[in-house]
């Protein structure tokens, strides 16, 4: 009856350990499409064996633990590549978008209108009594100020509503610290337990991954299960059980909101994550590109004004600013404007002769202001189209080192796939094999049934 017995708890002991693979195996089928999702594999193990009589006996097999198959150096480097993803993509988006109000082709941009003050000047020279033509000076006059005005008033909007998605980043990262706090509690919790904390990690490296696409994340092992979180500079986000909230606060000089963690300003402590690209366009790309809006206006209004001072109008005055002066160069686009109203004061002539009849000498002059490096050391045209090459080309490399970064994140994510993926014909080899072992053990415990009973009923009949 004793070996009996023990052969009888071997195959019931066969059979439960055979079915808590089983259970393994069908909760990998169930997700196989789960995003996030880290294969489970059941762990079988020899119980410990007995000697009876000099003689060692087997005592069966024990589903030891369930563990989830993942590779921690692949999950770090899937965060890293998916930070500088984010950081690309946030810069991108902002910069199409600054590149769409310097789109010429679709009647943005100052291209059209600056050249358009050039080709007034030209009609100028040809027809310098020509009241029509002098007020065609004026209108392009007024056309091109506007466009400063527009442009330079977009980049502002862009540069605000930029800001906006800052508040709303900084919002998102202090959401996803508290779940990661509070699941870094509940791995430690199952781990503690002896339970299996595989589904807590899957969760929780699915939060930090989320994270990791809105900031510069680093990952230190607590141990015990647990991870701290800090930004790349050291900034603490989660610590075991607590997270610990970035705020914003207006910068007093721009009004644009700054990061911080405690009383310490980190916004330029930032290097990826989307939270970094939007913090490149606003405080990087868009003042640049309005700082040199602001050189093209005001050396080139500066150039007109001196040159239709140089002449005399159509009464023989001299000539007074086309341009409302400009007293500094910061803020020149925005608040650029056209000083004449009355087209006989523009100053086509080189003479004091009440209106001289065909004196074009300072239309002339005007005109070839076209041509002279009068911004920074280029013609205005040049510099305008070194400010939309700039803008161009910072997109452009951008959206190359993204695309190389992606395809890059792509095989990262293969590679864990690889480890962590659920393969379906696998499990589905694994469920036949587990499911066989089970039935087999539940025909032992058939057969050693039947010789216990027959063995009990040979004793009673004794």
């Amino acid at each position: 009856m004793g070996s009996l017995s023990s052969s009888l708890n071997i195959a019931i002991g066969s059979m439960l350990a055979e079915q808590g693979a089983i259970e393994t195996t069908s909760n990998n089928i169930a997700n196989v499409n789960t995003p996030g999702y880290s294969r489970q594999r059941a762990n079988l193990a020899e119980n410990t064996p007995v000697e009876v009589g000099g003689i060692t006996y087997g005592t069966g097999v024990q589903l030891q633990d369930v563990t989830s198959l993942r590779d921690s150096i692949l999950d770090i480097r899937v965060n890293q590549e998916t930070q500088q993803q984010g950081q690309l993509n946030a810069f991108i988006s902002g910069g199409q978008q600054i590149q769409s109000l310097f789109n010429e082709t679709s009647g943005t941009g100052l291209q059209a209108p600056i050249t358009a003050l050039f080709s007034s000047f030209q009609q100028l020279s040809v027809n310098p009594n020509d009241l029509t033509t002098r007020q065609g000076v004026i209108t392009a006059a007024q056309n091109l100020a506007r466009a400063f005005n527009q442009v330079s008033s977009n980049l502002t909007t862009q540069r605000q509503n930029t800001d906006l998605a800052v508040k709303q980043s900084v919002s998102a990262i202090n959401s996803l610290t508290t779940q990661i706090a509070q699941v870094n509690l509940q791995v430690a919790s199952a781990l503690g337990s002896g339970s299996n904390a595989g589904p807590f990690i899957d969760q929780r490296q699915q939060l930090i991954n989320q994270l990791s696409n809105y900031v510069d994340v680093s990952e230190i092992d607590a141990g015990n299960g647990s991870i701290t979180l800090t930004t790349s500079n050291g900034t603490p986000l989660v610590v075991g059980g607590q997270s610990f909230a970035l705020t914003t606060k207006a910068d007093p000089t721009t009004g644009y909101q700054d990061i911080y963690s405690g009383s310490n300003n980190i916004t330029s402590q930032l290097t990826s994550g989307q939270l970094a690209g939007q913090l490149q366009i606003r405080d990087q790309e868009i003042p640049g590109i309005q700082n040199s809006l602001d050189t093209l206006a005001y050396n080139l209004s500066n150039a007109v004004n001196t040159q239709q001072q140089a002449g005399y109008d159509l009464n023989g005055a001299a000539g007074g600013p086309l341009f409302t002066p400009l007293t500094q160069q910061a803020g020149a686009a925005a608040s650029l404007s056209v000083a004449i109203t009355d087209p006989g004061k523009i100053a086509a002539s080189g003479s004091a002769a009440p209106g001289s009849t065909g004196d074009n000498q300072n239309a002339n002059a005007l005109l070839g202001l076209q041509n002279q490096q009068s911004v920074n050391g280029q013609t205005p045209l040049d510099y305008y189209s070194g400010i939309v090459f700039k803008i161009g080309n910072d997109v452009s490399s951008a959206q190359t080192q993204q695309q190389s970064g992606s395809l890059v994140l792509q095989q990262i994510q293969n590679l864990q796939g690889g480890v962590s993926g659920v393969n379906i014909n696998e499990e589905a080899a694994n469920l036949i094999q587990f499911q066989n072992a089970y039935q087999a053990s539940a025909q032992v415990t058939s057969v050693i049934n039947t010789l216990m009973q027959t063995t009990i009923n040979m004793v009673s009949g004794a």
